[in-house]
């Protein structure tokens, strides 16, 4: 394939108006990817709101050391996500963008130090692929718009991992001398990026990599190499990344050790104490949403992959440690007793660097069977999009709107991967190739361009406890005695939480003072029948489905508390 993104030497002017082209099209590509719509929805989940808040908390009170939820320390997770989100929160105030901000710079740095190495291994062709393939998949999309750790530590996890290939002498090619430099560089990045890595996650970092490059140096044989990870160089910058706040963060918090790493570190991976539990086998289909728009390329690659190593019973040095790398982030996550969908992050990056590689070496060998897969898959989608429609006409009136984004989604995915397979049909025109291959990956672009479109049909759903919140400010329900019903799950909770700046705590029905009680599944005419004197609070449409009423306790119900205005 590699005179498939070249032009005729006849024309030189439109060699460069190609180069031009691909180049506008990734910088667009990483642009749209990671920083457009990082504000377009709330809060999801109970993380990202937990997560915010702490990090606003450290704005506020200019404490960088102690991670607090609701003025209680928080040790679940390490602080560099929260510093990141604070920073953002002070220079561009807060937001949900601000909060997520940290996350897309970390997959614009992934992305760009994975794009760095495949250029020195693999030729400038591979890094074109790898950076229009590794920014336009799922996992990559959905968690550089997170306001979570996952991508903080993945990105500064690769960059670890960019830094050990150099070191291992990985990169070395015709150009390099023959006797070796101390790579000090690459020695005093791995030891820091490693130390950020231990700093958004935890000591999972130092296993993940170093398991990776210790089943490299078995299978390569390679001790001598992999030992130079050990140099003082790596070791004294690490060291000075990573220790002085757990340093500090110890010495304040005598419990800091118990809670951080024996509860949530050894116990989250050996005990389903956080009820995380999930089969072994469950970062298989992970990982092929993960890749989603390039599941059919993973597959084939995997499959292709796989008979080659067969035959030919080798591998490269490089392809080596792409495959540890791969393989122990699998293997390692997947023993872990807790199993959530962002841990098998890390993995994601150096399988887009091998199907990458695999659109420059293997598909040109197997057009036909490379193209008629991608064909194959872009009609599963569309035929799972044609299942959906009717499903949608029949759901219940709460997952119509869901079903409806989900068949629309199914087809903007199978568009890139039709045009991919045309592109890669058996044809003598190299300019139609690269003619259907940048629309492929150009409407792959628009579609995230234009995803706001898709998510304002799910504004009812993602909206729902800043509407809400929004909605209690504006009718001066006061916060002070506002409670939440038992049914409230986590997400509202945090988030509405997060919204108002205050903690909301649970209604406890037996007190005697009155309070406002949220609820979306409880109203007045239930609290009624139960002997509570009770008025609804009526709101806006923007907080439909949730109900709040004031509540006068059974042994005042006859109190004048229960007007039903806010006091």
């Amino acid at each position: 394939m590699t005179e498939s993104l070249t032009t005729s030497p006849r024309k030189p002017w439109a060699k460069s108006a190609a180069r031009i082209g691909w180049a506008l099209l990734i910088l667009t590509t990483l642009y749209v990817s990671y920083f457009s719509h990082l504000g377009a929805i709330g809060f999801v989940g109970p993380d990202e709101p937990r997560y915010a808040w702490i990090a606003r908390d450290m704005a506020e009170t200019d404490d960088w050391v102690t991670p607090r939820l609701y003025g209680k320390p928080w040790f679940e997770k390490p602080p560099l996500y929260y510093w990141g989100a604070a920073v953002g929160f002070k220079l561009f105030g807060v937001s949900e963008a601000a909060a997520r901000l940290p996350s897309a710079i970390s997959a614009l740095l992934l992305t760009l130090a994975l794009g760095w190495l495949a250029l020195r291994l693999y030729g400038p062709e591979t890094a074109l692929w790898l950076l229009l393939l590794l920014p336009t998949s799922l996992g990559m999309v959905g968690f550089s718009h997170a306001a979570a750790t996952d991508m903080p530590f993945s990105g500064m996890l690769t960059l670890a991992m960019v830094s050990a290939a150099v070191v291992l002498g990985l990169t070395r090619n015709r150009n390099t001398p023959v006797i070796p430099r101390t790579p000090w560089l690459a020695l005093t990045s791995l030891g820091f990026f490693l130390g950020l890595a231990v700093l958004a996650k935890g000591p999972a970092a130092i296993l993940l990599c170093g398991g990776a490059v210790f089943f490299w140096a078995i299978f390569t044989k390679s001790w001598r190499d992999a030992l130079r990870l050990f140099h003082p160089a790596a070791i004294v910058a690490f060291c000075l990344t990573a220790l002085p706040w757990y340093i500090l963060c110890a010495r304040r918090n005598p419990d800091f050790f118990r809670i951080f790493i024996i509860e949530h570190n050894f116990r989250r991976f050996l005990t389903p104490e956080f009820q995380h539990v999930q089969p072994f086998w469950f970062y298989g289909p992970i990982l092929i949403l993960a890749v989603l728009p390039w599941s059919a390329t993973f597959l084939w690659a995997a499959i292709t992959g796989g008979m080659r190593v067969a035959r030919n019973r080798r591998l490269s040095r490089a392809a080596t440690f792409f495959s540890c790398w791969i393989t122990f982030c699998l293997v390692f996550f997947s023993l872990s007793q807790s199993k959530l969908p962002g841990y098998i992050l890390p993995a994601i990056p150096p399988i887009l660097l091998v199907l990458a590689r695999s659109f420059v070496t293997w598909a040109p060998h197997s057009r036909r069977a490379f193209g008629a897969v991608h064909l194959v898959f872009g009609v599963g989608l569309l035929g799972v999009a044609e299942f959906l429609g009717p499903l949608r006409i029949r759901a219940l009136t709460g997952s119509t709107v869901i079903l409806f984004v989900m068949v629309r989604v199914f087809v903007l995915l199978a568009i890139p991967n039709l045009l991919m397979g045309f592109a890669f049909w058996p044809s003598k025109s190299v300019r139609l190739q690269n003619s259907l291959l940048a629309l492929a990956l150009a409407s792959l672009t628009g579609s995230i361009f234009f995803a706001d479109r898709i998510l304002e049909d799910l504004r009812p759903i993602y909206w729902r406890e800043k509407d809400l919140a929004s909605q209690l400010l504006a009718h001066g329900v006061p916060q002070d005695r506002t409670y939440l019903y038992l049914a409230v799950n986590r997400n509202t909770r945090y988030a509405l939480s997060f919204y108002l700046h205050r903690e909301l705590l649970d209604w406890d029905q037996n007190t005697e003072a009155d309070g406002y009680v949220v609820s979306g599944s409880v109203d007045c005419g239930r609290l009624r029948k139960r002997g509570f004197s009770c008025e609804e609070v009526p709101l806006g449409a923007s907080a439909e489905g949730w109900s709040v009423s004031h509540v006068t306790a059974k042994s005042s119900a006859s109190s004048p508390a229960s007007s039903g205005k806010p006091q």
